[in-house]
């Protein structure tokens, strides 16, 4: 799975790597950047197949249109590929409401003899990357509209399934704007995704404090002193 990632790049970062603008109205919606520790239900930018051209703020935890609370996005921060055509939750969303999420990091938690060590997996290619997800509105009971979102995961590159079996679906530059388009068959769109190369990511070890949400601050993404793990 994928339960927590870092964005610590600036609004103006963002907007040259993506050739995508901030609403200015939308600025203040989401949790400030640098965020460190992204966490569901944080509110982060998102890029759509509706407004390619623009960030949208989106709460993490897809809540489908049919949901009578809020709650069930909570159970929904992943939408795994070999499934996503399949789920209620995820069928209509693969065909008619695609986005990318930026990132330049996430978190996955590997077991050990002495309990489990956080790790941080980056891409040595991108400095900012994006992962393929879907997108969802809902209408809450008291009328307001949410917009949120789920992150497709997939198996992991053999170089880091030690310390995780499952990864987010990593895209290519190149396959973001083709990932947005809808006008692309369901099945055509899926494969675009696969294992991001070996050869291009990067992972080590971090502190304990990642674990807790409340923590965010740049040490979290500091290799931790005593043991940390490079690729190649």
């Amino acid at each position: 799975m994928c339960g927590r990632s870092s964005l610590t790049k600036s609004e103006k970062e963002l907007e040259v790597r993506f050739r995508s603008t901030f609403y200015a109205e939308d600025l203040e919606k989401y949790n400030p950047l640098p965020n460190y520790n992204v966490a569901p239900t944080h509110v982060m930018p998102v890029i759509t197949n509706k407004d390619p051209e623009h960030f949208l703020p989106m709460r993490w935890g897809l809540i489908p249109s049919w949901a009578k609370d809020h709650k069930m996005g909570y159970k929904m921060i992943n939408a795994r590929i070999e499934t996503v055509t399949e789920k209620s939750s995820f069928k209509r969303a693969i065909t008619k409401r695609r986005c990318i999420i930026p990132m330049d990091g996430y978190y996955e938690w590997k077991k050990s003899a002495s309990g489990k060590v956080p790790y941080r997996i980056t891409t040595k290619d991108q400095d900012i990357f994006s992962v393929a997800g879907l997108w969802e509105n809902w209408k809450s009971p008291s009328g307001d509209w949410v917009q949120s979102f789920t992150i497709i995961t997939q198996p992991a590159s053999k170089v880091i399934e030690d310390i995780h079996d499952r990864m987010p679906a990593i895209l290519s530059a190149d396959a973001e704007r083709s990932w947005l388009d809808i006008e692309i068959p369901v099945e055509d769109a899926l494969s675009i995704i696969s294992p991001y190369p070996e050869e291009l990511l990067h992972f080590y070890a971090v502190e304990n404090r990642v674990g807790k949400v409340a923590e965010n601050d740049a040490d979290l993404i500091a290799p931790r002193s005593e043991e940390q793990g490079t690729l190649f």
